[in-house]
């Protein structure tokens, strides 16, 4: 059993961007297992937009990390020593937990994951551990997508865009992707096969979505919010659906980044909006593991893990995600697993 393990704590709450102060890393003895407990070896740390959101004491859907506690996070890992009975040592198992090398559980927020043949930990991983139910449900519950419809994907290369995208194209939908950079326009339109993308950093969105689709938007996938979020709304047709996932781009901000709601116009075209988070369909997780592996044996599903070695560098890798510095689902490498 190790004796020590490194782990980032909240040393307190971020304004505006994160700072090298708001998380210590720590070097400290792994607590002694009691009963009823096991201890895992982290092997990758998912890095994602809410992890600025846990820091923080803003209404949220969670309790935000306390003070002092470890940095909540995604994680897959390796059972190593086990007195939970039905948990044995070598299961991997993932769900929520800490910005840590090691941790003790109970078994709250973990559950057994998969190894599929032919798809690896990382792959698996950054797949089924969060974005892909995300993208998923809300593209199928909530987007409700049907053949011939226009679907617009925000943050398009990253985990969660990367697979709506693809899920879209499966259900016959014209799919425009928004990204930033030329690589990642590249990457959704040659490997994934989006139909067109859209540089954000280097083109006006609203004219080249009337150039795009000037018939209308059908369904809005937002993640980012902003002048974005703006230009995609303004151009949604009746019956619209606006699964809304995030707003990235306000996150960091320290003053109200919110313009008034377009009540006129969600009115006028009828548009539903759902904001969701994942968690609302744990129960059917199951459901949305089944068909994207299928998809992906099938071949109609890749993904990209940017895959960034070293858990003292997390508080570097975090903030990729709020520059546009990341290039497909963001996960730390924490150990072989």
């Amino acid at each position: 059993m190790a004796e020590k393990r490194h782990v980032w704590r909240l040393a307190k709450r971020p304004v505006g961007d994160i700072q090298d102060s708001d998380l210590k890393y720590h070097e400290e003895p792994v607590p002694a297992l009691q009963d009823g407990q096991f201890l895992v070896q982290v092997g990758y740390l998912s890095l994602d937009p809410t992890n600025r959101i846990w820091m923080s004491d803003m209404e949220q859907y969670m309790p935000p990390v306390g003070l002092g506690d470890p940095m909540r996070g995604g994680i897959v890992g390796r059972v190593v020593e086990s007195r939970k009975p039905g948990v044995e040592a070598g299961t991997l198992v993932a769900g929520l937990g800490e910005w840590a090398s090691h941790m003790v559980s109970d078994g709250t927020g973990l559950s057994p994951f998969p190894e599929v043949p032919g798809i690896s930990i990382a792959q698996a991983f950054g797949t089924f551990g969060g974005v892909g139910p995300t993208a998923y449900f809300g593209l199928l519950d909530i987007g409700q997508p049907k053949p011939g419809e226009t679907l617009v994907v925000s943050a398009a290369a990253g985990g969660v865009g990367q697979i709506v995208g693809q899920i879209g194209k499966i259900r016959g939908c014209k799919v425009i992707g928004i990204a930033g950079g030329p690589d990642k326009c590249r990457f959704i339109t040659e490997e994934l096969g989006f139909d067109h993308a859209i540089d954000y950093k280097s083109e006006d969105v609203g004219q080249a979505l009337d150039r795009l689709a000037p018939e209308g938007v059908d369904i809005n996938f937002e993640q980012v919010g902003g002048p974005i979020m703006s230009a995609v709304v303004s151009r949604m047709k009746l019956f619209g659906r606006i699964p809304l996932c995030g707003l990235i781009s306000s996150y960091n901000a320290t003053t109200p980044q919110e313009e008034p709601g377009r009540w006129t116009l969600i009115l006028m075209r009828r548009l539903m909006i759902r904001g969701f988070i994942v968690t609302d369909f744990a129960d059917r997780f199951p459901e949305s593991f089944q068909a994207l592996g299928g998809w992906m044996l099938e071949g109609k599903l890749k993904t990209r893990q940017d895959v960034r070695p070293g858990l003292d560098k997390a508080l570097d890798y975090v903030k990729l995600l709020y520059s546009g510095g990341n290039f497909g689902k963001l996960l730390v490498e924490v150990s072989k697993i």
